[in-house]
């Protein structure tokens, strides 16, 4: 397994993905032993039968790199197709993000407020967010080196950019990590997580709209709303195929639900 390790880290994957991959591999040879096709379309089958589908694909592409590896490329499987809703879900309203802003602001919460601000406004995932750096902020960019060698620029507003260096001026930070916990160290994506839910019941705001990528979902969403360039978000959000940033072009479920209300009389 250590050379399939090895193998995966030329690839440039990451950590957690060359885990995932090994527990994948580990597992299909403790339920089915021997590589063959049957055992390999058997395995699919229990996947399917005791998983949700973007795990059984996970474990799909997990093996047919691992085939790869020992030249057993035809022996490849194909993954599941994931039908995608036609709707977003749980997707946090402008009003309720505006609304959660304020609520902190006003309660001079402002570490947290500028969580919001900075998932909302520059559609980073919280792994990126914690990433973020002082320096960063002054640039109005952090650059981000995805597998595959490719790099990913988020971009700070200028608008924001300048709210948050007041901020970190009256805190005299001039380098390091923005987000810090109570000990002073960076902030975790957990942590992130589990303080919004806290705010969610605070504020009286439905506790499943307000996660971490909600926000990134909103980023979107009023993207395209004010500036109709589909490529140029896939861009931003990071997205390697456009089709998976189409999605943004459909309306929330709750969106879908006002207009079927309004326009249906009959």
């Amino acid at each position: 397994m250590k050379e399939f390790r090895d193998y995966l880290k030329e690839k440039n994957l990451s950590k957690n993905t060359i885990s995932a991959y090994e527990y994948s591999i580990v597992m299909f040879k403790r339920l089915f032993g021997e590589i063959n096709k049957t055992n390999l379309l058997a395995f699919k089958g229990y996947m399917l039968e005791h998983f949700k589908v973007r795990t059984v694909n996970l474990r799909i592409q997990a093996l047919n790199k691992y085939l790869a590896y020992i030249k057993k490329k035809d022996l490849q499987i194909t993954a599941v197709k994931i039908q995608q809703k036609p709707f977003l879900e749980n997707v946090i309203s402008d009003a309720d993000y505006l609304f959660l802003k304020k609520s902190l602001k006003k309660e001079e919460n402002l570490k947290w407020y500028f969580v919001v601000r900075f998932l909302g406004a520059t559609g980073a995932r919280v792994s990126e967010l914690v990433q973020i750096k002082v320096e960063h902020v002054k640039l109005g960019y952090l650059d981000l080196y995805t597998k595959g060698g490719k790099t990913r620029r988020i971009y700070i507003p200028k608008v924001l950019k300048v709210e948050a260096l007041e901020w970190l001026k009256k805190l005299d930070r001039g380098l390091g990590y923005i987000f810090l916990n109570n000990t002073g160290e960076p902030i975790t994506t957990r942590g992130i997580s589990i303080q919004l839910k806290k705010f969610a019941g605070k504020y009286g705001i439905n506790p499943d709209v307000v996660y971490p990528h909600s926000f990134r979902h909103r980023f979107a969403k009023n993207f395209i709303q004010k500036y109709n360039d589909i490529s140029l978000l896939a861009d931003l959000m990071g997205h390697d195929s456009i089709e998976t940033t189409r999605i943004y072009l459909r309306l929330t479920s709750t969106e879908q639900r006002e207009i079927v209300d309004k326009i249906i009389t009959w």
